[in-house]
């Protein structure tokens, strides 16, 4: 199974970035990788892998356990057309007490039980067969003597009687199967007149003298070890299994539904067994209840954050197995020990960097140039005061491997990612939304890099509303519009929050919209001083 990387819900240059390099990286140690994002990248992110030629990770909704990841039967299904003797058979071998059927398309086409084979045994028409010459054979352990028709419709009889009597008070047809042994007289009399099939019983064989005619009649015969009996009895397991179809549209599970959908859907209905079918109705076997607890979790990697409120949905059904950060400790548990780096350093990809020196992995150009964006990006050109000596030696390095100029490409980078035409207020703040807990309370931090704060503050209101409609699940949501070359923050606020961010950032005259000196850091700077204030509070 390939290990997902990932960084946050809303993913920004270094966690995407760090979830490329890091993947590249454990490939060339020979893990099985693959990055992923969780939404859409921002604008800054898409310019740096336009500018480096890299493709977008592919979008993971979640890591919630899906039929697939469970160990269901995949070879539990039969043809249609198949014998009902080879589908219990199969049943029996399987040890199911249901099985799907599939026509020639692999769509699954409808569903039997043991029960209803019984049922069918019991009450159904045994005169009657409507299968395929094959079928009989396979049935009847026979020997082909003439085959003229594939399709075997008709009405069963069985020479009981003798051949006078059985001549003066059968009238046979075109449309009759005759199980008989050797009986001449019979023998002649069905082939004149035309019979589907003639079975020979007890290891009798057709009288030479009979050949021509049943040759020129074209009277399908097989010759069967069984005697009269034992033959009745398996003719009618010959016919097609779809004859005791009774659910042409049985309920399915798709193997791609989640496994809680699927507990749910079994709890509701109170079946024992389900098919498994993809999304073009292709029956792919079935699962038991009791299967669901037979699962294999999807394995994943953090990076840049270590959060469950950040993180996938459904990380609690995964199976975390490290997690790459630089941010504070939130609390997220694992069953086993896990590798967990964090450092006090302004980017994730710096810890990579000397991942890749550590462990002597030469670094391509493309993933120097995306490591080295992260950096920038997350240390605002090494303006925020989370930035350390080895945030600017790791840039200095990677620059070089990218054969970039830091202050040529961070302009170009940042002045890409600061246009906000096309986004209204919603699409903004969600861009690099965030959810901390205090105590039982939640804050929303949500951060935006732009020289374009003008065209925000010309419609404030509208963010203000969206601000207070959010804040209904939360005690305080700000939105800091981060100006890199200013290196300052506009701050906007819900308007019940008013206090809070007076307090904590000790302006008297607080209002929507003001500029702060200096506020670039969500980790060190904002996040902290409204903590302070807030833990006081609650």
């Amino acid at each position: 199974m390939q290990t997902f990387i990932f960084g946050h819900r809303n993913p920004d240059t270094d966690s995407v970035c760090a979830s490329i390099a890091l993947s590249y990286l454990l490939n060339e140690e020979g893990r099985n990788t693959v990055p992923k994002v969780l939404s859409h990248i921002n604008l800054e992110t898409k310019f740096v892998l336009d500018y480096f030629d890299v493709k977008c990770p592919e979008y993971l909704n979640d890591t919630k356990v899906q039929i697939k990841d469970i160990k269901f039967n995949k070879k539990a299904f039969i043809h249609e057309n198949d014998t009902i003797l080879n589908a219990f058979n199969f049943m029996q071998k399987l040890n199911i007490t249901g099985i799907p059927l599939i026509n020639d398309f692999k769509k699954l086409s409808g569903f039997v039980t043991l029960k209803e084979i019984a049922k069918y045994l019991i009450n159904g028409d045994k005169d009657k067969v409507e299968t395929s010459y094959d079928n009989i054979i396979n049935c009847l352990k026979g020997t082909s003597l003439f085959k003229f028709d594939n399709k075997i419709n008709g009405k069963v009889l069985v020479a009981s009687y003798q051949s006078k009597t059985f001549q003066d008070e059968i009238i046979l047809t075109s449309d009759d199967i005759l199980i008989v042994g050797d009986r001449y007289k019979i023998l002649e009399y069905a082939i004149d007149s035309k019979v589907k099939l003639i079975v020979l019983t007890g290891k009798h064989e057709l009288p030479k003298k009979l050949h021509k005619k049943a040759l020129k009649n074209q009277v399908n015969i097989i010759m069967t070890e069984y005697n009269s009996y034992e033959t009745a009895n398996k003719l009618i397991l010959s016919n097609r299994i779809k004859s005791i179809n009774i659910n042409y549209k049985p309920i399915s599970i798709n193997n791609k539904s989640y496994r809680t959908d699927f507990l749910s859907l079994a709890n509701k209905v109170g079946h024992t067994n389900y098919p498994v079918v993809n999304n073009k109705n292709e029956c792919l076997g079935l699962i038991k209840v009791t299967n669901a607890e037979n699962y294999e979790k999807q394995k994943v990697i953090m990076v840049d954050h270590n959060s469950m409120s950040q993180s996938a949905i459904g990380l609690d059904e995964a199976d975390i197995i490290e997690i790459i950060d630089h941010h504070n400790l939130s609390a997220i548990g694992t069953n086993v020990p896990i590798n967990f780096r964090s450092m006090p350093v302004g980017s994730t990809c710096t810890i990579i960097y000397n991942m890749f020196v550590e462990r002597k992995v030469s670094i391509p150009s493309y993933i120097a140039g995306l490591m080295l964006s992260a950096i920038l990006s997350d240390t605002l050109v090494f303006k925020s005061p989370t930035t350390t000596e080895d945030d600017i030696f790791a840039a200095s390095k990677l620059a070089k491997i990218a054969k970039v100029n830091i202050e040529e490409y961070s302009y170009q980078m940042f002045k890409a990612a600061s246009s906000i035409k096309g986004l209204n207020a919603s699409d903004l703040i969600n861009q690099d939304f965030k959810s901390y807990n205090v105590g039982n309370h939640q804050i929303g931090i949500s951060q935006v890099m732009t020289m374009d704060f003008d065209e925000i503050e010309g419609n404030i209101e509208e963010y203000i509303d969206k601000l207070d409609e959010i804040s209904r699940n939360y005690l305080c949501v700000v939105l800091f519009i981060t100006d890199v070359y200013k290196n300052g923050s506009y701050v906007i606020y819900n308007k019940k929050a008013e206090d809070i961010i007076s307090e904590a950032f000790d302006i008297e005259n607080i209002k929507e919209g003001i500029y702060i000196d200096e506020l670039v850091s969500r980790k060190i700077q904002m996040l902290p001083a409204l903590l302070r204030v807030i833990e006081k509070r609650v």
